[in-house]
């Protein structure tokens, strides 16, 4: 793979810049102008939503995804029937989400090819999403730790599978992490499992899930084999990495400072040495980094940010009872201070690619964290409010279409 085929852009997210007038309405007397990704969600919806075998359900869902490009604020059922005709309407939408039997799979994987044909694939992103809600009113709803953030919260954890291409990104799967994934891991564990054995353990089910989702949405969505990146503390374990190599799956992971690491270069220090925390290794070759240039979004002069980093790359493996099954990695450390340790690590089996691609492909989790904050909350991703997990499977999906349709006019733009 060339360094060509993983480079980073900053200017084909939609930065959150309006969603039309609001009204879901025609433009009257003239005095309107139309939103152009409302234009384009139309032929969107015709392209995507062709699983839906009655004409009825593809109406609805086109007017779902209106509904959400016209509102401004939080997306509620209330305000997307209102585009379409009040109460009743309030009702029948309501239905078709929560109350409805079809399979949201077959349109995730109809956006995904939609994107490929727009803007050939450059990589996969997972990015987790929390969705902070009080009450008990909604699916998913538990005093949970975010391990993304690092921090307890009250609400939902999902992942969002994103399709990062040169111009655009845009989610295409998702997955929920239920409470019941946590119980379920901690009972695995024991009946009696408690403190830091209960905490790895929730910790297990997560990184599992994140796994599964990332895994599942690409192989529904018939793409060609393009690497994942997982933007997610810690989440490079010897198992992630593992599961995605039975996969088939090119990745690069982030992993927590005191990942132990085997150095398999013998002219680096710690070569035969056994396992060392991956940021005394990084620490010990950092006179061997080089400057890498990136680009980020910035939103204050609606474009990219140029950057410039210190990196560099190891070559090791993680330790295994099995010396059968080691793999031969990269490690990847990034210095925003070179007085300070590394800022990020990572683990990538991309072992031909050099430091620079590797560290600009990382950069994808960034970009999509920013799309997912600005146009993100525009197409209401976090804006599902009811107690039906197939109901928020279909709204996020929905809201997906939305995002993408915005997405492909910032591109255009």
């Amino acid at each position: 793979m060339s360094s060509s085929t993983i480079s980073i852009t900053g200017t084909g997210v939609s930065a959150g810049a309006g969603t039309g007038e609001g009204t879901g309405a025609p433009a009257g007397g003239g005095t309107e102008r139309p939103d152009p990704a409302r234009e384009a969600a139309d032929d969107l919806c015709a392209a995507v939503l062709t699983s839906l075998r009655r004409k009825d359900q593809r109406e609805k869902g086109r007017q779902y995804v209106q509904g959400l490009l016209a509102l401004t604020g939080r997306k509620s059922m209330r305000g997307i029937a209102g585009q379409v005709g009040g109460g009743a309407a309030e009702q029948s939408m309501h239905h078709f989400i929560s109350g409805s039997t079809w399979d949201w799979q077959p349109i995730r994987a109809n956006l995904s090819r939609f994107l490929e044909a727009a803007s050939p694939l450059t990589a996969w992103v997972a990015q987790p999403m929390a969705i902070p809600k009080g009450g008990e009113h909604s699916v998913g709803v538990a005093n949970r730790f975010d391990p993304h953030q690092g921090q307890m919260f009250r609400g939902q954890q999902a992942f969002g599978i994103w399709f990062a291409s040169a111009a655009l990104a845009s989610p295409v799967g998702w997955e929920m992490f239920l409470p019941e994934a946590e119980t379920s891991a901690g009972a695995a564990a024991g009946a009696a499992v408690a403190g830091l054995a209960e905490e790895h353990a929730a910790r297990a089910a997560y990184e599992e899930a994140a796994a599964a989702a990332v895994i599942s949405t690409v192989r529904r969505g018939g793409s060609p084999v393009r690497p994942v990146v997982l933007d997610i503390r810690g989440i490079g374990t010897r198992s992630t990495m593992n599961r995605f190599a039975e996969a088939g799956l090119p990745v690069i992971a982030r992993i927590a400072p005191s990942t132990p690491v085997l150095v398999t270069d013998p002219a680096l220090p710690g070569h035969g040495a056994g396992a060392r925390c991956a940021r005394d290794v990084l620490q010990s070759v950092k006179g061997l980094s080089t400057p890498v240039e990136w680009s980020e979004p910035d939103p204050a002069a609606g474009g990219a940010r140029h950057r410039s980093t210190l990196a560099v790359a190891v070559r090791v493996m993680m330790p295994d009872p099995s010396p059968a099954r080691r793999r031969h990695l990269l490690l990847v450390g990034e210095w925003t201070d070179p007085r300070r340790p590394p800022s990020q690590l990572w683990v990538t089996d991309l072992v031909r690619l050099p430091v620079g691609p590797l560290l600009r492909l990382t950069k994808q989790g960034r970009r999509v964290a920013f799309a997912a904050e600005h146009s993100g909350q525009e197409a209401g991703l976090r804006d599902f409010a009811g107690r039906a997990l197939p109901g928020w499977h279909r709204h996020v999906t929905l809201a997906s279409v939305a995002h993408a349709a915005r997405a492909l006019t910032a591109r255009r733009g």
